[in-house]
């Protein structure tokens, strides 16, 4: 990902008041409480992620890592499914592996012709830097883990649609961020929806994206779509988590491939981050406290997602 101004993240003052009828719903508590979020057990597979080295795409570091995240997912009782792709890149082709699973909403909603989903998403491959060993603890690490982690804390057949957890490949660029060379993973998973003809079945995509820094600011991106952040914006509020703010900055991320496509979607990230693409982005500078804000806020929001996507 990055700013779309160069390197430094723009912070504009937002004149977007935060809608106060946007309320966490009591299905929010519901299934916040049904089986809570720990980001203590998420910082541990954070950690699991960065003892495994680089994870990047179509390296033997990326297949650990996605060994580790189907390993889990299983434990949490859910089943994955592997998308893979070859890539044109500019260092030639990548065979590339993004992972999906599906938390199943309540009985019979992911099998009725049509029916609606929710993707929340995330990248697990690492940037390459041949001058440095790069384990991305936060970026990379941060969003695998906290998608791990939802596994285990939303409980099946609570929402009234599906939840699919999208691990993402190749969001990193091959050589610079310039052209095509970046989000492999989310463009190809949208074009394959979009030939399969499900692409209309996502209600909303939620991303992750460097979110577990200690020093945890999220500010709105101005790319997302308005009604989704507002909703994340609201359930933080809700929850009393500083964490989400109400400036601005725009930033390219997975996201935009979904909403060129014309999902709605939001970008939850904290780019203003020193360690970014730097040797020192390990684990001592991701946090459990920020994991849990923000696996709190997604858990939370995902039930108001559902409730207004399903609405009559």
């Amino acid at each position: 990902m990055r700013p779309t101004f160069r390197r430094a993240v723009s912070r504009v003052a937002a004149a977007l008041a935060l809608t106060a009828a946007l309320g966490v719903s009591a299905g929010a508590q519901t299934a916040a409480t049904a089986k809570p979020f720990s980001g203590t057990r998420a910082l541990a597979d954070v950690k699991q992620l960065v003892d495994i080295g680089p994870r990047v795409a179509g390296m033997a570091g990326a297949a650990k890592a996605r060994a580790y995240i189907t390993a889990q997912l299983k434990a949490a009782g859910l089943t994955t499914q592997e998308q893979a792709f070859d890539a044109a890149t500019p260092r030639g082709p990548v065979h590339m592996i993004n992972l999906i699973a599906v938390i199943p909403g309540m009985a019979g909603a992911g099998s009725r012709p049509g029916a609606q989903r929710i993707v929340v998403g995330g990248h697990y491959d690492t940037k390459l830097f041949k001058e440095f060993t790069f384990v991305g603890a936060n970026d990379g690490g941060s969003s695998a883990a906290l998608l791990i982690e939802l596994a285990r804390a939303v409980k099946p057949k609570t929402l009234p649609i599906d939840v699919e957890l999208l691990f993402l490949d190749g969001e990193e660029a091959v050589g610079e961020w310039q052209g095509n060379d970046h989000t492999y993973g989310s463009r190809h998973y949208v074009q394959a929806a979009r030939t399969a003809g499900t692409l209309k079945t996502i209600a909303a995509f939620v991303l992750v994206d460097m979110i577990g820094d200690k020093d945890l600011r999220i500010m709105r991106e101005s790319n997302s779509t308005p009604w989704l952040t507002d909703t994340v914006w609201a359930a933080a509020k809700k929850l009393g988590k500083r964490e989400f703010v109400s400036e601005v900055t725009t930033v390219e991320d997975d996201h935009l491939e979904f909403l060129e496509a014309g999902v709605p979607s939001v970008d939850i990230i904290d780019l203003d981050y020193p360690a970014w693409h730097r040797a020192d982005d390990t684990l001592d500078k991701v946090s459990a406290a920020s994991l849990q804000s923000v696996g709190d806020v997604v858990v939370a929001a995902l039930a108001d997602i559902a409730a207004r996507v399903t609405k009559p």
